[in-house]
């Protein structure tokens, strides 16, 4: 296999493996709420404890942090910011399988901001977000039910999806020019000390004042050290590393999968307290989904085969 696809590989592969990891971060934020355990302190541990790991590892592999780099890591945090706050609030108003759903939404607003940015997409990564799209339709609506079921926290996830497609093409746009490392580690260090500071400015309970009694319960740790080792410190060094050989459509699509993922763990009730159920409609949406993938990934492939090769995605 030559080198070119063999990373390409990798990177698809890698990008899987955190869509299944940021999935379980769904289940496990909306243990952590349900346990009493505030939006701001959640957000707060979690991105303090990815801070720390991630500074200690920039520590011991001599990282240096140059300007640009760490620009590039604090527009990124801003925007990162935004997105877990809004996801995170919306999980209090919503199921854990909707959120996932919705937030899958930035598979089709990814293209979107990524024409803004002047990126010229495959054909076979179009067709493939609106799969995608089509998919994650059948999986949110609920009827019967007025708006469909849509409330608060829908609409906050919706919002978070919007700028999770600005962060993913942000990130395409900054891996190729700055340190994996530093932007990992500057984009969490920036939302920790955020929402640090939110919180502590925040009257009870949205602040730490309640946090004690969910604190005491063993499971909330677990969670917490799921999302801040695996969710933040490893999903972002990945994603800012891997993401550079992927062009921000394509990374999108992959990401579709985390949605899949998540109603799996959401009806499987693995994670205590969370139990969802799963109808035929949306099932079908998650094979729709599944198929995205594979029509993005699949499609170059198949056209360079009939002779007929798809332009190149250009990123920057």
């Amino acid at each position: 296999m030559p080198e070119a696809r063999r990373s390409h590989l990798v990177a698809v592969l890698a990008l899987a493996t955190i869509a299944l990891v940021w999935a379980g971060g769904f289940p496990a934020t909306k243990y952590s709420l349900q346990a009493g355990l505030s939006v701001g302190a959640l957000l707060s541990i979690r991105f303090a404890i990815g801070t720390a790991c991630l500074g200690l590892l920039l520590l011991i592999f001599k990282v240096p942090l140059r300007r640009r780099e760490v620009l590039d890591g604090l527009l990124l945090g801003l925007v990162l910011t935004a997105t877990f706050w809004l996801q995170t609030d919306g999980l209090r108003f919503t199921s854990t399988s909707k959120s996932g759903f919705i937030t899958g939404l930035y598979v089709i607003f990814t293209p979107m901001v990524a024409l803004l940015a002047g990126d010229r997409l495959r054909p076979s990564h179009a067709l493939g977000a609106v799969v995608a799209l089509t998919g994650l339709t059948l999986l949110v609506r609920e009827p019967g039910v007025a708006w469909g079921g849509w409330n608060r926290g829908d609409s906050e996830t919706l919002a978070a999806a919007v700028l999770c497609g600005f962060h993913i093409v942000m990130t395409a746009h900054f891996s190729r020019r700055s340190s994996g490392w530093v932007l990992a580690f500057t984009q969490v260090a920036v939302t920790g000390v955020i929402s640090l500071a939110i919180t502590l400015a925040l009257p009870a309970p949205y602040g730490f004042q309640s946090a004690g009694p969910a604190l005491t319960q063993g499971g909330v740790w677990v969670a917490l050290v799921f999302m801040g080792l695996l969710a933040t410190t490893l999903a972002f060094y990945v994603q800012s590393t891997y993401q550079s050989r992927l062009g921000a459509t394509e990374c999108a699509v992959i990401f579709s999968m985390e949605p899949v993922w998540t109603v799996g763990l959401a009806v499987s009730g693995w994670v205590p307290g969370i139990r969802e159920h799963l109808s035929a409609t949306q099932a079908l949406g998650g094979v729709l989904i599944l198929s995205a993938t594979l029509v993005a990934e699949l499609g170059p492939r198949l056209a360079r085969r009939r002779g007929t090769p798809e332009p190149e995605e250009v990123i920057g």
